[in-house]
């Protein structure tokens, strides 16, 4: 053993750099080991800990990965520690060494800062009021501050010098960072006036046409948001675009609770005219006008006694009911007694300005569902109702010539 150790001394003696590299070999293996103890031993532990826990707390941090960022320290804090306890290694190494593992401790804090934010943001978004402001845009811009910072960090320890002497020379590049991030600030700007006038919300249905964009936004974030739209499709909008273009958020019709009909009949015009009194009696057997045709009758005749007697010789000089206002009125009446509508919204039948296809009887009223599927239903039935029950009124609905309105009017 004794002659052993003197061969070794002369050996040290001969080349005397070999006892610190043996050393920083050593302080590199006990590097490794600590990782591999803080990984497979500590962080294992950990995660099934908080993976087995049903506290909503402890899945969100094992699903961020908190734990193991942290553990990221450990062989870094040792081998900072341990090369400037290993002698005549040159000073420079030893500066390069602790400056790289202080770089890394920095980015791992950082990186654990970031799985942090995440859990926050996790949290709040399990709670039922993340829906009207919800915080991942500003998760995201803390996220950009810390990195920003510990980039400056990074590269101050690396260089060796101080972080404010870096500062110090931000101002001659404020432009360049103003220039490259310059779209974060826009979008910063747009998330800010997005949630302090409440223009959008996670859920809303929002139509936005010069961005293809037609469905319900499924996640707001700094920079962009994005929309599922009804063909399953997802389209990403810049959030910038939602200040600076029109959008359509029909948030205020399922708070309201009734979803609008605002359809027109095309009627023939050529069909429209005064009704006989005949066909006023006839039309007594529609429960619904009954009340409506007594009281314009009463009306009707009280006008024409008012006038002079060779005034009302002539048919062309008294009032007449129309069959168009008699449907008008059944129309009014049928969806006032319609269940499935609101009365306490706007409800109207109205004419609008004739057209070359045809006289525009438009029906505006609201449902008392804003379900899509339950609407186009409900739509659906009301006009099926009134196209069919039209002729009874003696009224067509106008449409294009067919073929076979030219059959029909040859065979005439």
């Amino acid at each position: 053993m004794t002659e052993f150790w003197k061969i070794w001394q002369a050996f040290v003696l001969d080349f005397p750099w070999i006892v610190p590299l043996l050393l920083l070999l050593g302080l590199f293996f006990l590097s490794w080991l600590s990782n591999w103890i803080a990984k497979k031993i500590i962080v294992r532990s950990v995660q099934k800990v908080l993976q087995s826990g049903d506290w909503v707390l402890g899945l969100q941090i094992y699903q961020s990965k908190v734990v193991p960022r942290f553990s990221n320290i450990v062989p870094a804090l040792v081998l900072g520690f341990g090369v400037a306890q290993i002698q005549s290694l040159p000073t420079v190494l030893v500066n390069l060494v602790q400056n790289i593992a202080n770089s890394f401790v920095v980015l791992s804090l950082a990186l654990a800062v970031g799985a942090i934010l995440d859990v926050v943001n996790g949290l709040y978004e399990s709670r039922a009021d993340r829906v009207d402001r919800p915080i991942k845009s500003y998760i995201q811009l803390i996220k950009i501050i810390v990195y920003m910072i510990t980039a400056l960090l990074m590269i101050a320890s690396l260089m060796d010098r101080s972080p404010l002497i870096l500062l110090s020379g931000l101002g001659a590049i404020a432009a360049v960072l103003i220039l490259v991030f310059q779209d974060t600030l826009l979008s910063l700007v747009a998330s800010i006036q997005i949630r302090s006038n409440d223009l959008l919300r996670v859920g809303d249905w929002i139509e936005m046409p010069n961005q293809n964009a037609d469905g319900d936004v499924i996640d707001i974030a700094l920079h962009n948001v994005r929309v599922q739209n009804f063909d399953k499709t997802i389209s990403t909008i810049p959030t910038k675009r939602f200040i600076t273009d029109s959008f359509k958020n029909w948030r205020g019709m399922y708070e309201a609770g009734g979803r609008r009909i605002k359809r027109s009949i095309q009627l023939d015009q050529t069909s429209v005219r005064f009704i006989t009194d005949t066909e006023q009696h006839a039309f007594q057997r529609f429960f619904l006008i009954q009340d409506y045709l007594n009281l314009k009758q009463i009306e009707i005749a009280d006008w024409n006694q008012s006038l002079p007697h060779d005034v009302t010789a002539s048919m062309v000089n008294s009032r007449r009911m129309t069959n168009l206002g008699v449907f008008r009125a059944y129309v009014l009446q049928y969806l006032r007694r319609h269940p499935k509508l609101r009365q306490d919204l706007a409800l109207l039948v109205r004419q609008l300005p004739p057209s070359p296809t045809g006289l525009p009887l438009e029906i505006y009223c609201f449902t008392e569902t804003t379900v899509w599927v339950d609407y186009e239903l409900l739509q659906s039935d009301l006009f099926d109702h009134l196209l069919a029950i039209l002729p009874e009124f003696g009224l067509r609905v106008f449409q294009q010539p067919s073929g076979q309105d030219w059959r029909a009017l040859r065979a005439d």
